[in-house]
């Protein structure tokens, strides 16, 4: 067995984080050694994110400032960017190994093998076709020990005309629920307080396997130590009113939904292969809200997206600022060789899409202001994860306000307690123990 020290990058989104998870629990259980990058690793492993063309910018950075500052190290380069890339090896050279999804579930085998075989690069990358699901069958490895994220869903029927993920993620796969059962009751074993289920299309879990999400839901019901529950990333289309009713039977749910929409403009949205209209997206709000009045709803939204005329944007403007959300992503529009909108007429330049952003994001800080204005008087209930720099923990809310609490220490760290808000600073709520 090789005593070697190995250390993760993770680039994208919460699905790659679990899945790091994944290789990090698996390198363990091989007698492997989980280090800080800072701390001169025997292996980097570089799980990289394809969504946008910055995506792979920062993956080449990041595979080119450890080869620059570990010379002699074993580079592992993993994750979206490889899945879609055929020849992931000479577009990245500075990785000695190259590993599909599929092939990162043998991760220990292949580090080992370049061990011994020092001169030998190694490109092995299997592409998707009717796989099961796969992945994150070990124990969950978190740093955190407050928030575990448990992957219960994987690929994408969608095709939105911009998006190379079910290109690089398959189609859709649900975990069995009998594995999710089992990884619930590991959660519990490790003194989680909250889980956070995710998928690439997580409100489509169970399409291929005949049941939805609300069967998942209902293997909470059993496990009263996970005080929270909480949901990633949401398609609008697949959010029913069984899994809505599910949720709110929950008591452990936390009713903050984070629901893409994209654009508010009708006809982007149909060039985007969006399949739903703004009214139709709003509705869902309005039925989301009967449900939980009180909940807070964050979303994504594209700019810049070929074609999208002055007016476009300025529909879109619109609709994010009567929708309300409490918090909005934005992204400028990305070509991702590939994908039917890189070739899309109408393709908008650089400054116009900056100045887009620009726009809608000065949107978004304004709706957040107005969200967090909302909460000083109130007592939210808030999971204490970390020490803040200036003082106090921090944690986040139920509504996923993030909360500096003053008068808390790391004794109550993991701990999930009322805290009556003060004051709002900038981007963060603030507040005492309420006694």
């Amino acid at each position: 067995m090789f005593a070697l020290t190995v250390a993760f990058v993770t680039l994208g989104c919460k699905v790659n984080q679990v899945d790091s998870d994944t290789m990090r629990a698996h390198l363990t259980s091989k007698g492997f050694r989980c280090v800080e990058p800072s701390d001169s690793p025997d292996v980097v492993v570089v799980n990289s994110c394809a969504v946008t063309a910055e995506s792979e910018r920062k993956t080449r950075q990041k595979l080119r400032h450890f080869r620059t500052r570990y010379p002699k190290c074993i580079m592992v380069l993993t994750g979206c960017a490889v899945q879609i890339e055929p020849n992931a090896a000479g577009k990245y050279p500075e990785a000695d190994i190259v590993l599909g999804h599929q092939e990162a579930n043998n991760l220990a085998h292949y580090i080992v093998e370049h061990a011994i075989h020092r001169d030998k690069s190694l490109d092995a990358c299997t592409l998707y076709h009717d796989e099961v699901f796969g992945r994150n069958n070990l124990p969950h490895e978190s740093v955190s020990r407050t928030r575990a994220y448990l992957k219960i869903e994987d690929g994408c029927n969608q095709f939105c005309s911009y998006c190379i993920i079910p290109h690089a993620r398959g189609r859709v796969r649900s975990k069995p629920l009998a594995a999710i059962h089992n990884e619930i009751k590991t959660l519990v074993g490790q003194g989680f307080q909250e889980v956070v289920l995710v998928g690439i299309n997580l409100a489509a879990y169970g399409l291929d396997v005949g049941c939805d999400l609300s069967d998942v839901l209902t293997l909470f019901e059993e496990f009263s130590a996970i005080k929270r529950l909480r949901l990633g990333s949401l398609e609008p289309l697949c959010l029913t009113e069984g899994i809505l009713e599910a949720l709110s039977q929950l008591k452990s749910f936390c009713p903050h939904f984070h629901i893409s929409l994209q654009s508010g403009c009708d006809s982007v949205l149909k060039k985007m292969n969006r399949h739903y209209t703004s009214a139709e997206y709003f509705s869902l709000l309005k039925r989301v809200r009967t449900f939980f009045p009180d909940c807070a709803i964050t979303t994504d939204i594209i700019v810049g997206f070929p074609g999208e005329s002055d007016d476009d944007f300025e529909a879109t403007l619109a609709f994010v600022r009567e929708v309300g959300f409490s918090k909005v992503h934005v992204f400028p529009f990305s070509a991702r060789k590939g994908t039917p909108a890189a070739t899309f007429p109408g393709q908008i330049e650089k400054a116009t899409k900056q100045a887009r952003a620009k726009k809608m994001i000065s949107l978004a800080n304004e709706l957040n202001r107005k969200f967090l204005s909302g909460q000083p008087g109130k007592i939210l209930e808030v999971l204490l994860e970390q020490p803040h720099p200036m003082g106090g923990m921090q944690g986040y809310a139920a509504n996923y306000a993030h909360v500096i609490v003053t008068d808390a220490g790391p004794e109550l760290r993991n701990q999930i307690l009322p805290v009556r808000i003060n004051e709002v600073k900038g981007e963060h709520c603030v507040g005492a123990i309420s006694r």
